[in-house]
């Protein structure tokens, strides 16, 4: 049998991985699953026990979560506007989150660990809905169970590939840690690459509440989209003077009437990343333009002091948009989006 040349001494094993889980599920950016995978293979050549690489990896993702989802409970939207802001992942949008959510509910935590976007979000999101602590609890474990299963099985499956892998660190000079430390570089490296061309991206098309108002008293109004989810736009319902609830995930198409004039969109996501979906999409179909998203979404416009207004209950939406022909092309018009009731 082979003799496993890692630097981690097997003793140390169930508290490496533990550590690595600990450290990726609080939300810094190192990648756990190098750390399970190797742990699966030390677990494989007798070199650790399964039990404690398996207890060592769903503790670290149990404690990390229900650190998440008591935060989330106590600190609400704030705790998840900070995540978005500062995660170097471009996946992290609580939008998706939200809608996976109302569509399963607490199971989507079986499977939010192999979903890019919803691994740090899925358990302070849950945290501030109604759901109990014993019903997160319960998905919460089935979700780790699996995920640390999944990667350590894995590390056994591929043993002697490993094993391989590490012998040829070691003859080039180098050790496990060293290969670690490459693979956490070169990922960060790849999000902040990321963080940076959306950064550029967003400087071009956002606009500021102050400008916002100079376009609104203007010969010229813009045209302002509501991009909130439905669940928020239902927890506060007011917005912009005049801005139109607009569903993203809707088949139906806007009025191409509307697009001749500005348009701005807004959301509550700290880095616009709600409205730079919908701008990408209307630029993508018909290369439009004339269109902004508010910079820092509706929490700005409110700190700057400027009015909202209640969204009439009323509101007549179908003026708005139009449904696409049997056999049209999709984004014949512009955006596959309708403007909610």
């Amino acid at each position: 049998m082979w003799h496993f040349p890692i630097a981690i001494p097997s003793s140390l094993g169930p508290w490496a991985v533990f550590a690595s889980v600990l450290i990726t599920q609080l939300g810094v950016p190192v990648p756990a699953v190098p750390m399970l995978i190797l742990g699966g293979t030390m677990a494989a050549m007798g070199q650790a026990s399964w039990v404690s690489m398996f207890a060592a990896a769903i503790g670290a993702t149990m404690l990390a979560d229900s650190l998440w989802f008591f935060m989330g409970r106590t600190r609400g939207r704030r705790l998840l506007n900070g995540l978005v802001r500062f995660s170097l992942s471009l996946d992290t949008t609580l939008r998706f989150a939200r809608n996976v959510f109302e569509r399963y509910g607490a199971p989507l935590l079986v499977l939010s660990k192999f979903l890019p976007g919803l691994g740090l979000v899925s358990a302070p999101l849950l945290g501030t809905t109604a759901i109990g602590v014993g019903v997160f609890l319960f998905w919460d474990l089935a979700g780790a169970s699996l995920w640390a299963a999944f990667w350590l099985i894995g590390g056994a499956a591929i043993h002697d590939q490993i094993v391989q892998f590490v012998l040829w660190v070691r003859a080039s000079g180098g050790t496990i840690l060293d290969a670690f430390l490459a693979i956490f570089i070169t990922f960060l490296l790849y999000r902040w690459v990321r963080r940076v061309q959306f950064r550029r991206y967003l400087a071009q098309v956002r606009i500021s509440p102050p400008q916002l108002v100079e376009m609104m008293t203007s010969d010229e109004p813009p045209l302002i989209f509501d991009a909130r989810p439905k669940a928020i736009r239902e927890r506060e319902p007011y917005r912009i003077a005049g801005a139109v609830p607009v569903d993203l995930d809707s088949p139906d198409l806007l009025d191409p009437e509307l697009l001749k004039r500005p348009i701005v969109v807004y959301c509550v996501c700290p880095n616009e990343a709600t409205a730079k979906r919908l701008i990408a999409k209307m630029q993508r179909k018909k290369m439009i333009h004339n269109i902004r998203a508010l910079k820092g979404g509706l929490d700005a416009w409110e700190k700057h002091g400027f009015p909202v207004e209640p969204l009439p209950a009323d509101l007549d939406a179908s003026r708005y948009f139009v449904r696409p022909e049997h056999g049209a092309l999709e984004g014949e018009y512009t955006v596959r989006a309708t403007l909610s009731k």
